[in-house]
């Protein structure tokens, strides 16, 4: 490994480091990965929607295609000599969700053929290193430890763990399974930042955001906003309490699935986060107060576009729409539900600083 005086990392006795992020979306691993000093030029996404936001928050290139239709050739005229080349992403993680226990023949569906053409996006590229992130259930699955034998057959040294995010500082909930690889030895991530002492909490998250009410809109950011609830929703949110369920509400109150057996069984529907802990994970209907817990902790309303985006990691500032731009909040709730936290993408960074920095001393 060509050792350079490059100090962009803040790093000097390691090589700048340059990828390509995979089902990139609007840019959550990639501005990680910026964040922690890692130069990612390209992101590769087929829906075109995201363009904006990740090339107006990233500095970097947003290429609109499918995976099938990328060959490693393209990857590698992002990548200059004597640089660490890096390749990430996120495949689409939806089959092997925990929301997803019902989808039958999982292991067949055309979206799982997508991890194969990471597998053959490396084989064609030859990165130096690999992070593929996604749900923990796939851990187990056989079609992820084909991209793990296929990877170390092409010589990389692989390793992986499921990861609690507030372990991390994330004030999310969010569990996630990071795999590393690495040409040059053995790379894990770094040891856990945080405890049950220290989690960060939705009110150091978002406590400070412009308090609103039902069906009320900020001013000064087109992103926090609430859609109005229903006379009978408004009554469910203030009769519930944080981290309680719809049983505390008056029987009057229950919906007919709360009645039946079955229903006993969704206790976080229709419920409200709690300030002093981490949130829930942020799903991608997390503006319905109805499709999890994601009523506010004292506000009687759902979590905003800007809430959720703020507690998957990305900044007050960052672009999502143009300004005067129509919002489409279920479009936007694809786009921040399904990024990658953006903290996370900074922890994968800095483990893969702390792994070259490692061999540089060896």
């Amino acid at each position: 490994m060509q050792k350079t005086n490059s100090t962009e990392n803040n790093n000097k006795n390691i090589p700048k480091i340059s990828g390509v992020d995979l089902f990139c979306g609007v840019g959550g691993l990639t501005y990680g990965l910026k964040k922690s000093g890692i130069e990612i030029r390209a992101g590769v996404d087929i829906d075109t929607t995201c363009k904006y936001a990740y090339e107006q928050n990233n500095n970097a290139e947003f290429i609109g295609e499918s995976v099938t239709e990328i060959d490693g050739e393209t990857i590698k005229k992002y990548w200059k000599e004597g640089e660490v080349k890096m390749l990430v992403g996120c495949a689409p993680c939806q089959p092997f969700s925990t929301y997803s226990n019902k989808v039958k023949n999982k292991e067949k569906g055309d979206k799982w053929k997508l991890l194969n053409e990471f597998s053959r996006i490396v084989e064609e590229s030859n990165p130096d290193i690999i992070s593929m992130e996604n749900v923990p259930n796939l851990s187990n699955k056989n079609i992820f430890q084909s991209f793990h034998n296929q990877l170390e057959k092409l010589g990389y040294t692989v390793t992986y763990q499921n990861v609690y995010c507030p372990d991390y500082g994330m004030a999310q909930k969010r569990r996630r399974l990071v795999l590393l690889a690495s040409k040059f030895g053995k790379i894990q991530l770094i040891p856990k930042t945080h405890d049950k002492t220290n989690y960060k909490t939705v009110k150091e998250a978002i406590g400070d955001l412009e308090p609103l009410k039902n069906g009320q809109k900020s001013k000064k950011d087109p992103l926090h906003f609430t859609s109005k609830l229903s006379e009978l929703n408004l009554k469910r949110i203030k009769a519930s309490r944080p981290n309680g369920t719809w049983e505390d509400w008056d029987k009057s109150l229950w919906l007919d699935c709360h009645k039946k057996k079955s229903g006993k069984t969704f206790k976080t529907v229709y419920g409200r986060m709690s300030w002093n802990e981490p949130s829930p994970t942020i799903t991608t209907q997390f503006y319905n107060y109805g499709t999890g817990r994601f009523g506010h902790p004292v506000q009687n309303r759902a979590i905003t576009i800007r809430e959720a985006a703020i507690l998957q990691g990305f900044p007050k500032k960052y672009k999502f729409i143009k300004e005067g731009e129509e919002v489409f909040i279920t479009r936007l709730g694809v786009h921040i539900g399904n990024a990658v936290p953006v903290d996370l993408g900074y922890i994968i960074g800095e483990s893969i600083i702390e792994h070259l920095k490692s061999i540089g001393n060896e």
